[in-house]
């Protein structure tokens, strides 16, 4: 039932992104940069914001939830529905690197995210001490999914460098798994 909604949503040329990671990963600055936004006045993201980005003539609303310790006991209250879960690596934080796997993978283990995809956004990917993307990769146990399609995609909130390609794999990888062209 879950599958033909979400058939139905995409023939409707819709989608629902949801946009997770820990705080200071990036996430609200990604959105931002997106619908092209003032990036240098970004404060912690209390609760959730609904950004409706328009990207190869499909809208795609993407829920930007507020990734602050206290929070994240409240994430589930947005699985519903969710057609791509965006995962905002900060690159540049080796010392939480556990702990937003350890995050990321009860999220994976979440029913109502079963059907669907993962886009890690390794940001702040452009700093010259940002992790790589295999040293992401095996932080995050990427390897070890099996549940969800995914993908990593070394990007900067600042430049906006690999952002159009995410949504693009965002869009193909839903075109794919939805049998819809």
């Amino acid at each position: 039932m879950l599958s033909v909604l979400r058939k139905a949503r995409l023939k409707d040329k819709e989608m629902r992104i949801l946009m997770l990671g820990l705080d200071n990963a990036g996430k609200t600055t990604i959105v931002k940069r997106m619908i092209n936004e003032d990036i240098y006045e970004v404060s912690p993201t209390l609760g959730f914001i609904i950004k409706t980005i328009d990207h190869e003539g499909y809208k795609l609303n993407i829920w930007d939830v507020g990734g602050q310790k206290t929070l994240r006991t409240y994430w589930k209250n947005y699985f519903e529905k969710t057609d791509t879960l965006i995962w905002v690596v900060d690159s540049t934080d080796r010392d939480r690197l556990e702990d937003c796997s350890t995050e990321l993978k009860g999220l994976l283990m979440e029913e109502r995210l079963m059907g669907a995809s993962l886009l890690v956004f390794k940001n702040k990917s452009d700093v010259t001490s940002a992790m790589d993307a295999n040293e992401v990769r095996e932080g995050l146990s990427l390897d070890e999914i099996k549940t969800h399609r995914w993908k990593i995609i070394a990007c900067s909130a600042m430049t906006g460098q690999g952002l159009a390609e995410g949504l693009d794999w965002v869009l193909q990888d839903a075109k794919e798994r939805l049998f819809l062209y």
